[in-house]
């Protein structure tokens, strides 16, 4: 199956897109904070990144789900910045500023992030995998451009927080091949408390149901692997902050059948030790009991990338 970018490369869409989502850092609206400000210029808004994208490491991943990591590993791209702050974030180091206020890793422009593209495709990567891109859209939109005309063909995986905006969604409209966005916290007032984002559940149905209108049920290859659809990973938190049981029956009525990630792996991270409700890790039953309201909705429940890594790590060791 042919990527979903290659013909809007060819018919020059896609770099009138890029056009427009680079236009757009000027009063920058990429992301639901719409802080306005001018990128190109070097204000900074709450992401805290520029006119070019900051990445803080790209490598071939085999801890994502098995469906994405294949034989080659998933070709995962951590951006720096996020538009979200969550107070429990496992990746706050980079997702975060540091305390100098300013993004860990290397700014790359469009070709560089372009080389770095082709680089994983030439190690063998099934997929490019963006990780946190909400806030670089435009600068993945302008390097997606040199690197389709210089030989990228492998499938683009969407992977964020789902704090995505509408006007953002529409540019990818196409262009993504496989949408793997979270389903955070349900609750608005939840949201503001450990995400930054009162609006965060309302902005993320939104999105979600305008990623499975793009891509629809996950389908894979011959090879397990997947080409193109949504998959929507979903953290348990404890005390059932994260709103499973809503999360799931939303999903079973709006993207009825799609593939979810139903997560156990929490641990109190970056600032969780300051919310009491957070401080400890999850009790006996809440994951069961989440992936059993996932079952019970009609969803496609898959693995928790965390078991299926240790899975492959002892297939490889062999016996003792």
């Amino acid at each position: 199956m042919e990527p979903s970018y290659l013909a809007l490369a060819r018919s020059g869409e896609l770099a009138q897109r890029a056009r427009t989502a680079v236009a757009r850092l000027a009063a920058c609206d990429l992301c639901p904070r719409r802080c306005g400000i001018n990128r190109p210029a070097g204000e900074a808004g709450f992401c805290r990144i520029g006119r070019n994208a900051v990445l803080a490491d790209y490598h071939q991943h085999y801890g994502e789900e098995a469906c994405l990591v294949g034989s080659g590993g998933s070709g995962t791209l951590f951006f720096s910045g996020c538009s979200l702050a969550c107070v429990f974030c496992q990746n706050w180091e980079i997702s975060q500023p540091d305390a100098s206020g300013g993004p860990a890793g290397e700014e790359l422009d469009a070709a560089g992030l372009a080389r770095v593209f082709l680089e994983l495709q030439e190690r063998g990567a099934e997929n490019i995998n963006l990780v946190s891109p909400s806030h670089v859209a435009a600068q993945i939109l302008e390097a997606l451009v040199l690197a389709a005309e210089r030989g990228l063909q492998l499938p683009l995986v969407w992977n964020s927080g789902g704090y995505d905006s509408a006007a953002t969604l529409a540019l990818l409209d196409g262009v993504v091949d496989i949408y793997l966005p979270d389903a955070k916290v349900w609750d608005p007032d939840q949201a503001a408390r450990l995400l930054l984002a009162r609006d965060y559940p309302d902005v993320a149905r939104a999105a979600l149901a305008e990623m499975w209108r793009q891509t629809g049920k996950l389908v894979l290859d011959d090879r397990g692997v997947a080409q193109r659809g949504l998959i929507v990973r979903h953290l348990v938190l404890p005390q059932g902050l994260a709103g499973s049981e809503q999360w799931m029956d939303w999903l079973g009525s709006n993207a009825p059948g799609a593939a979810v990630n139903v997560m156990g792996q929490y641990r109190p991270c970056h600032q969780a030790g300051k919310f009491a409700e957070l401080r400890r890790g999850l009790r006996p039953g809440d994951l069961d009991s989440a992936r059993e309201c996932a079952r019970a909705a009609g969803l496609t429940l898959l693995e928790d990338p965390a078991i299926a890594l240790l899975a492959r790590l002892l297939q490889r060791a062999g016996p003792c």
